[in-house]
């Protein structure tokens, strides 16, 4: 056979191996796995893997499109490649709950904050039921404690704890059946203001069945305290809450603001209270009056004590219940205007206005009459106590009293000042003035004095300070018609005051000095007259005391400024 046609060996020969690799190869002995798997099971790995594990694919890939790009493609492209902006006016990325996103969590409820911790404030605590019937309670439906946040608890005084309890039982319509609304009429200086926040920020984050009781809050207020709310509620809830203040400004813009807020959600809010003046709300009630608000508080509220004007009706045509009215003042003299301010907080709870007449106000008066009989006045006494019986329910009231304790001795002291020998000599020619004689003759007839008022506030000005009348003896008119002999040549009101021709300001200029050269405290001197306070300034001018003025003149966002300088501790006002 010839050696082309014979069949080829090259599959039957031994591979060439060097001295190196079979030294290697004898020297290290691998075993190779027995492959038991893959000969006897038989199966596709892919369909073991969960779906979620499995890489992404891309549909309907078109390569064409993908390789080569236009122009206009870029430029679709970087425009949907921007990050997501929520939709929300002013939204910063955060929000007052910080709550975060995410699965919800199934099981039973829990309190926000724990109520058994030491100094809890708890606002209500769910019935105690026995361990059978918890088990067959749905764990998700059961009631959790509602806990005043430890931040704020913890600075509340015992009478602040009592009446955010209170409100709260009274707005969740514990005390009253069907109201839902109070009046908080402590006196001023015991934190009706921190009280009602402490409220609000509670109902806005927690409830008996877990979740924020409202989802907005108004605060109507009085122009000048609108600045003062919202920096309280910076205060004390530490940023935790950007409330909207409206006072003033374009029609459009709190148009704008107004319908923004009426119309947003709790929980996707940073601003769910609203503080707002009771002009602006009358001018805009329209718009408030379209949407629920959870809560209303109306601080100053014996402003709505006439259940007839306009800001009243503006406010009770507001779709909320819970209604809470602050005034240090509530109780009026007028039945009546006691009826406006109860049923505005919870609407007939004392009947119509006809129906409190009938059944409270006319008894009531009938029985205070002098000529009342005796069954008159035992009727009269009967209704009192069935109306205060009523109110009582819905009406805290403390006094100052309670702050004894927390503030330092207060010492009031009337110092009677003499006067110096102008002011005599003026007081004296002023009683001997024909216009003096003419006033007490007409008083002497039975007239009435023409001039009596006028008069006296002349002579309130004479013990301030003469400079304070002597433009009347310039001109000898209102009993000063011969007084312009007793100031020096060349005087002028408008020049350097004179301290010692007053006896009210020799005083006043001695207890300045004491007080500047021996302690560091801050005086505050007040007057009924902007021309007293000019005299004021001059004294602090001429002694080189750094003043802050405050009068009606003042714009209210400087006066807000000015106040709050004054009160910071390190502003220094010398």
């Amino acid at each position: 056979m010839r050696r082309s046609t014979a069949p080829s060996q090259t599959g039957n020969s031994v591979p060439f191996v060097p001295l190196a690799a079979k030294l290697t190869e004898t020297t290290t002995v691998r075993r190779k796995k027995p492959k038991i798997e893959e000969e006897i099971y038989k199966y596709d790995r892919e369909l073991l893997i969960p779906a979620l594990r499995k890489p992404l694919v891309i549909i309907n890939k078109d390569e064409h499109n993908i390789s080569g790009q236009s122009d206009h493609e870029e430029f679709i492209k970087k425009i949907l490649s921007k990050p997501f902006k929520v939709p929300i006016p002013n939204y910063n990325g955060s929000s007052y709950g910080n709550r975060a996103l995410g699965l919800r969590r199934s099981g039973a409820r829990v309190a926000l904050h724990d109520p058994y911790e030491e100094g809890a404030l708890v606002l209500f605590a769910p019935p105690e039921i026995g361990k059978h019937e918890k088990l067959k309670l749905d764990a998700s439906k059961q009631l959790v404690h509602v806990v005043v946040d430890p931040e704020l608890s913890k600075i509340l005084r015992p009478h602040q704890r009592e009446g955010v309890k209170f409100m709260y039982d009274c707005v969740t319509g514990k005390r009253i059946e069907g109201s839902y609304g109070c009046i908080m009429a402590d006196e001023m200086g015991l934190g009706k203001t921190l009280q009602c926040i402490t409220l609000m920020w509670t109902m806005l984050r927690q409830s008996p069945e877990a979740k924020a009781l409202i989802d907005k809050a108004i605060v109507v207020c009085p122009s000048s305290l609108v600045k003062n709310w919202y920096n309280e509620v910076l205060k004390w809830l530490k940023n935790r809450v950007i409330p909207i203040s409206i006072d003033g400004g374009s029609k459009d813009a709190i148009t704008n603001t107004l319908e923004n807020f009426m119309v947003q959600r709790s929980r996707r809010s940073i601003s769910p209270i609203l503080i707002i003046s009771y002009e602006t709300f009358r001018l805009h009630c329209d718009i408030l009056h379209k949407h629920p608000v959870g809560l209303v508080i109306c601080d100053e509220g014996h402003r709505l004590k006439n259940c007839e004007n306009q800001t009243y009706q503006a406010l009770a045509g507001l779709q909320c219940q819970r209604r809470i009215l602050l005034s240090g003042t509530p109780i009026q003299n007028d039945l009546l205007e006691y009826f406006s301010l109860v049923h505005f907080v919870n609407t007939g709870i004392l009947g119509t206005a006809n129906e409190f007449k009938r059944r409270f106000e006319n008894p009531i008066l009938k029985g205070r009459d002098a000529d009342a009989s005796e069954q008159q006045q035992k009727l009269g006494k009967e209704k009192l106590d069935e109306l205060l019986e009523i109110v009582n329910k819905c009406i805290i009231r403390r006094t100052q009293a309670l702050l004894t304790k927390y503030l330092p001795t207060k010492y009031e002291l009337i110092l009677c000042c003499k006067f110096v020998d102008m002011q005599m000599k003026l007081y004296e020619r002023f009683l001997n003035s024909k216009t003096m004689a003419s006033q007490l003759r007409d008083a002497c007839t039975g007239n009435m004095p023409s001039k009596a008022l006028a008069l006296i506030t002349n002579l309130k000005k004479l013990c301030n300070h003469p400079a304070l009348i002597y433009e009347k003896c310039i001109e000898k008119t209102d009993g000063f018609e011969n007084c312009s002999d007793l100031f020096p040549p060349g005087f002028s009101v408008k020049k350097q005051i004179r301290p010692e021709w007053s006896g009210k300001m020799r005083v006043l200029d001695g207890l300045l000095a004491y007080v500047k050269a021996n302690t560091d405290d801050k005086v505050v001197l007040v007057s009924n007259y902007t021309q007293t306070l000019d005299l004021f300034e001059q004294l602090c001018t001429l002694r080189n005391y750094g003043f802050v003025r405050l009068d009606g003149s003042m714009t209210k966002k400087k006066r807000a400024k000015m106040v709050a300088d004054f009160n910071d501790p390190h502003v220094c006002i010398e």
